[in-house]
């Protein structure tokens, strides 16, 4: 069964954002993991805690367990002023996680499909 690292912002610690829509999105993606025979291990990031404490958590995470792929949320790449913090889980999860496929999503609806895409994608790699 494919072990996946999802790694988002947990929506609840965001100032003036309504969590709602996006905590029901990774409720929703945890479910079609499962449905999809996928291990899903979720790391939610403490918007507070950006820089040293949560790449910390991160690396943590990456050394605990191997995984078949890390899906870096939307919220760590599309925010603004949030560049540098993407770029650096980029490079953890890559320093870190070196045969792990790398997915990114839409939204968390979609965070499966791209998870799938991915694992695809470094199977199609591997056969070369």
């Amino acid at each position: 069964m494919p072990n996946i690292l999802t790694i988002g912002f947990d929506p609840h610690t965001i100032p003036g954002f309504d969590p709602a829509p996006v905590a029901a999105g990774i409720e929703h993606g945890s479910r079609l993991f499962a449905e999809l025979g996928l291990t899903e291990d979720l790391l939610l990031i403490d918007f507070a805690e950006l820089g040293g404490a949560a790449e910390a958590k991160i690396v943590d995470k990456l050394r605990q367990t191997q995984y078949d792929a890390v899906l870096i949320g939307g919220g760590i790449r599309k925010g603004t002023g949030l560049l540098e913090l993407f770029q650096t889980v980029v490079n953890l999860v890559h320093w870190h996680q070196p045969d792990a496929a790398i997915a990114f999503n839409e939204s968390p609806f979609d965070s499966p499909d791209w998870a799938v895409k991915a694992l695809e994608q470094r199977r199609q790699y591997n056969k070369k």
